[in-house]
């Protein structure tokens, strides 16, 4: 998708829809007051005559009259113009390129509010967004099942400052896509090994890549790891990302661990085969970490952060991992397997362990697409966050308002670790049905070793049907890159 600041006297032409802004209370943009008088009053009565009334979202779509050199015309609801700020320049970019993606105009022109290049960056940063698609595997879709829309001006009064502004999100919105992608491969592509292979690809934006194989692993004693991916032809790995962009390439890192079962069948415990076809999504916590370290590297973030990805494959093997099987852990702790589709915190245990011990680093965030009860409780809109240390919540709760990857925090109780006692290990790896989140919160504490440390379950956010979110289309989110590069920028950056 190309995008490019205009002056803001740019002419459109007959293949390109033209989009302006409209906003609640009967007030318009300047740029809708002279499109209307250039009109002759046609829109607003377009508008009158519809049940638009400028609320965010909404929209009015209208075949341009003579007079007007454009094929479309489209007004653009965002909300409330006090409270117009970047967030909203977001949405009403991403609203004007959905409008118009489809309508067979084959250029949008967004004449946006004299606003600065903030919000201009903003409305492209959306648009980048919406455009999103994976179609590398379609090779019969029809033309009229594509989108038209192939290129996008947005009229700034100073383009090369809005240019400028927009290049940073520029990155960020191909970090998003990145992780995208990477949900979206189905898992006979994307295995651990290939998955490692293309992270190492990275190293192009100046991050540094490790790859440790089974071998390498159990020399560690990653007995918790290589236990969940034994019953698979596929090699598990253990993917080391470092960004050194400190003053100081030796000052403590920050850390982001994510869960990688590039597929789950839930091994001897298997799933229903209904919707099992998902389980290509089990690794879009790994995903959002290589994000989040791919949006950093490419603004030359200046904080140390390593990020560390556990990717297996989970499958029902004759040599595959059984429940009643006991497992030794990196950290030494002895871990009965009662259920093996309980999987990812059997993963995060040998990572956490792994990244607190090797780089000692200010704090771990690890995020997983963890448990269906998570879900239960939130919804697909919030992810939980479970943490032990209350300036890292804060910090997190700051980021997660700002970014728009919505977290809630969810308690720690430690009366519920009860429900992890084994009778002939140091702990069980799930606990009883009630509150099935928190138990598997706290047993993936038990693997930090008292350092400040936050657990995201996000399996109800990372993936999306029916996507009425405008900078979401549905499909992989890419949800928790933007959280974790903003947590970094507001706070551990300096």
């Amino acid at each position: 998708m190309k995008i490019e600041f205009v002056d803001a006297d740019t002419k459109p032409t007959e293949a390109t829809a033209l989009a302006v802004l409209a906003f609640e209370d009967g007030e318009y943009s300047p740029a809708a007051e002279a499109l209307d008088g250039a009109m002759g009053g046609a829109l607003k009565r377009a508008i009158a005559a519809s049940r638009f009334k400028g609320a965010a979202g909404q929209t009015v779509s209208i075949l341009a009259p003579a007079g007007v050199t454009a094929g479309r015309v489209l007004v653009i609801g965002a909300g409330k113009q006090a409270a117009f700020d970047a967030k909203g320049a977001e949405s009403a970019g991403a609203t004007a390129f959905n409008t118009a993606k489809d309508s067979g105009s084959e250029a949008l022109l967004l004449l946006m509010p004299p606003a600065g290049p903030e919000r201009q960056a903003h409305a492209a940063f959306g648009i980048r967004l919406a455009a999103y698609r994976f179609d590398k595997y379609r090779t019969t879709e029809k033309p009229e099942k594509k989108p038209t829309v192939t290129s996008v001006a947005i009229a700034a009064a100073d383009p090369k400052a809005a240019a400028k502004t927009f290049k940073p999100l520029a990155g960020l919105a191909d970090a998003i896509c990145y992780a995208r992608d990477l949900v979206s491969e189905p898992a006979n592509i994307l295995y651990p090994a290939e998955y490692a292979r293309r992270v190492q690809q990275l190293t192009k934006l100046g991050l540094e890549v490790e790859v440790l194989g089974e071998k390498e692993m159990k020399k560690l004693g990653m007995g918790s790891l290589l236990g969940v991916g034994q019953g698979s032809v596929r090699e598990s790995q253990l993917v080391v990302i470092q960004w050194k962009g400190a003053k100081d390439p030796k000052a403590q890192p920050i850390a982001f661990v994510g869960k990688g079962v590039c597929f789950d069948t839930g091994g001897i415990s298997l799933k229903p085969a209904d919707g099992m076809e998902d389980m290509i999504t089990d690794m879009a916590g790994s995903a959002a970490v290589v994000g989040a370290m791919y949006a950093l590297a490419a603004r030359k973030a200046k904080v140390n952060a390593v990020g560390i990805l556990g990717l297996v494959e989970n499958m029902p093997d004759a040599n595959a991992q059984r429940p009643g099987d006991v497992v030794t852990s990196m950290s030494g702790q002895t871990i009965e397997v009662i259920n093996t589709d309980a999987e990812g915190r059997l993963v995060l245990a040998d990572a956490l362990w792994y990244c607190q011990d090797r780089f000692k680093p200010q704090f771990m965030i690890d995020l997983a697409t963890l448990t269906g009860a998570i879900v239960v409780a939130l919804g697909k809109d919030l992810a939980g966050v479970y943490c032990n240390d209350e300036t890292l919540a804060a910090n997190l709760a700051a980021a997660s308002t700002a970014s728009d990857d919505v977290l809630w925090r969810m308690p720690l109780p430690a009366q519920y670790e009860k429900g992890l006692e084994s009778w002939v290990a140091d702990m069980k790896n799930i606990g009883p049905r009630q509150g099935g989140s928190i138990t598997a919160a706290l047993f993936i504490k038990k693997f930090v070793n008292g350092l400040a440390w936050a657990h995201i379950d996000m399996a109800g956010t990372a993936w999306k049907s029916g996507s009425t979110v405008p900078t979401i289309p549905s499909g992989a989110t890419g949800f928790g890159v933007r959280l974790l590069d903003r947590l970094a920028a507001d706070f551990y950056e300096g």
